[in-house]
């Protein structure tokens, strides 16, 4: 009898997990528009203050989820 581990979504890496790479393209997305690389058609300074501020949020974000992931796997092991 074989007895594989299947990796379930707590302990996969962060880097694998869609919730990586959702908040890294708004993150890096954001930091693209506030620093005017991309420019939307009638972007305002309030608009980039608004996408930096939803790039350190998805970062943010990201970064607290995870941790909480690596808690709970911490204390069940």
């Amino acid at each position: 009898m074989s007895t594989t581990k299947k990796e379930t979504p707590s302990k996969r890496s962060g880097i694998r997990s869609t919730e990586f790479w959702l908040s890294s393209v708004t993150a890096v997305l954001g930091i693209l528009i506030a620093g005017g690389i991309v420019d939307p058609e009638g972007g305002t300074s309030t608009g980039k203050i608004v996408a930096f501020a939803c790039s350190a949020l998805a970062a943010l974000g990201y970064t607290v989820s995870r941790t909480l992931v690596k808690k709970a796997d911490a204390e069940n092991s």
